[in-house]
């Protein structure tokens, strides 16, 4: 993203891919333009947030006209870098590591899984989906020859902080981290967590205390 949308809310930042995987959607269907209450009940996003969102930006719609799809299309498209392709690096290539090769974000043309690494000599040099298996002891070799700078990380949690301090070292600047480890990084690299089993246990304790109250996207 470029520095004009680092300065907006980041809660906002997070739903602009949403946003624009709809809007693709709708250009596709051959639709013309859109409001902002067809926006909030496809993207579960109420109409006042979408309209604060977008008001970041500027006039982006009319009032009583909506919005126009083609023109947001090619804002988004252009303020989420679209056009420039994002390589990753794929870290454990376990179940879930296989799991992401075969997926390789195949609706997102700017974001592709271009080497991935593991430690298991059996999996070494093998191709999953057109992409090539790596051992770890290259790891930094291969993502300086790649001038890859985003990197996936599915490993065991007892090792994941001694590759981390190895991806910073490689010019990694971000991380989105799939272990349960809470993991150190300097204040140039950005990490996001996501942990599955919290996932899972914070949507159960909202259905049980929460069963009919939707929550507020903030």
């Amino acid at each position: 993203m470029n520095n004009e949308v680092m300065k907006i809310p980041q809660a906002t930042a997070k739903r602009l891919p949403l946003y624009y995987r709809f809007l693709k959607n709708l250009h596709s269907a051959g639709k013309q333009r859109v409001s902002s209450a067809e926006l909030s009940e496809a993207v579960k996003v109420d109409s006042a947030t979408i309209r604060r969102d977008f008001s970041y930006f500027g006039a982006l719609g009319k009032k009583g006209y909506g919005y126009n799809v083609n023109y947001l299309l090619s804002f988004f498209r252009k303020t989420l870098d679209q056009d420039e392709l994002t390589k990753v690096a794929l870290i454990g290539v376990g179940n879930l590591g296989v799991a992401f090769l075969k997926y390789n974000f195949l609706k997102n043309n700017n974001t592709k899984i271009e080497v991935a690494f593991d430690v298991d000599e059996a999996k070494i040099k093998e191709n999953i989906s057109d992409v090539t298996i790596y051992h770890m002891d290259n790891l930094e070799k291969i993502i300086k020859e790649n001038d890859i700078q985003v990197a996936i990380l599915t490993v065991p949690a007892n090792v994941a902080q001694t590759i981390t301090d190895r991806l910073v070292e490689s010019s990694i600047k971000g991380i989105l981290n799939f272990t349960p480890a809470r993991l150190s990084v300097p204040p140039s690299v950005r990490i996001h967590h996501i942990d599955l089993a919290v996932e899972l246990q914070s949507l159960v304790y909202f259905l049980k205390h929460y069963p009919n109250v939707e929550e507020e996207e903030e």
